[in-house]
């Protein structure tokens, strides 16, 4: 079976982007040649040096009719590629593709920019759906200027494919973007309780996205921490957390106002139940989670005093 990577997208989405990226990496860096077929052509162009270093040859097809089963094999027989990449043509019919029968479809690819998703949605939104119906990875490039649609972006598309995996990508790179839907805890609740798995994600999520947690009530199971000249009323119930290995520990805890923080016992266990509050904080040098304990009771250490991410 010969493997195909398609590459879709309306024009300008980004696909010569990604495909060149692609060929580019040393694990694309294998055997063999690669035949690009290009089904349509944009404002980017391949540069020469890359596609003879990765051993990529260029075919391009000027019309739809050419995209048969047929033909396909005859140009597969004139390059003999161990491997092919599509970047096919947005106008294109997707619902009727067709392959030769024994070109195997390893992977399909949608990208898409984001600056123009709206109106492309809007007005081809059958054209947008068969693109993303089979595709296993959504890449939405350009996101710079639509930051807050970014969520009701990902929700057309996962109404479409709930299957596949979405990305935003910004001028800096990937967006490592947490959606309310996405959480771990449901945030219309009276009552935000929080466990060994989700404590990490509520910490990361209330720093980016404070305006979701003010004035909720979170509970949770922390450790006591109370560093040397804290101030009275005040200490830090928080988790230790491994993001990678051992050497790679942190300490995630905010500041809990609560009175009878005195009585408390360093690296104790205990049970908070507290309101978020967005308070300036002199250790934070700015505002941040400030916790407000409604309660605070000593219970057992939990089964992983470590979490992770």
């Amino acid at each position: 079976m010969k493997p195909v990577y398609l590459i879709n997208g309306f024009l300008d989405s980004g696909k010569t982007s990604f495909i060149k990226f692609t060929i580019q990496q040393p694990y694309f860096q294998i055997k063999g040649k690669t035949l690009l077929l290009l089904c349509e052509e944009g404002e980017e162009e391949y540069d020469e040096k890359v596609l003879a270093a990765s051993k990529t040859v260029v075919k391009v097809l000027e019309d739809e009719e050419e995209f048969t089963p047929a033909n396909l094999i005859a140009i597969e027989k004139d390059y003999q590629p161990e491997r092919i990449i599509i970047e096919y043509n947005g106008m294109w019919n997707m619902k009727g593709l067709a392959l030769p029968f024994h070109w195997n479809m390893e992977q399909q690819i949608t990208c898409v920019d984001a600056s123009t998703f709206p109106s492309y949605y809007t007005n081809m939104k059958s054209m947008v759906a068969e693109m993303v119906r089979k595709s296993e990875l959504i890449i939405f490039n350009r996101c710079d200027t639509v930051m807050d649609n970014l969520g009701s972006y990902r929700r057309n598309i996962k109404a479409v494919n709930a299957t596949a995996d979405v990305i935003f990508e910004n001028a800096e790179g990937e967006i490592n973007e947490i959606f309310e839907e996405d959480l771990p805890y449901d945030l219309k609740s009276e009552k935000v309780v929080l466990d060994d798995k989700s404590y990490g994600i509520w910490y990361m999520d209330v720093m980016d996205h404070p305006e979701r947690y003010k004035d909720k009530i979170i509970e949770y199971v922390g450790l006591v921490m109370r560093p040397d000249k804290f101030p009275a009323g005040c200490f830090v119930p928080g988790r230790y957390a491994m993001t990678c290995c051992a050497e790679d520990m942190a300490f995630l805890g905010f500041v809990c106002k609560y009175e009878g923080a005195e009585k408390l016992k360093n690296r104790s266990w205990v049970k908070v139940s507290a309101t978020v509050k967005m308070e300036f904080w002199q250790d934070y040098k700015g505002v941040g989670p400030v916790l407000y304990a409604k309660e605070v009771t000593e219970t057992e250490k939990p089964a992983n005093e470590i979490i992770g991410f």
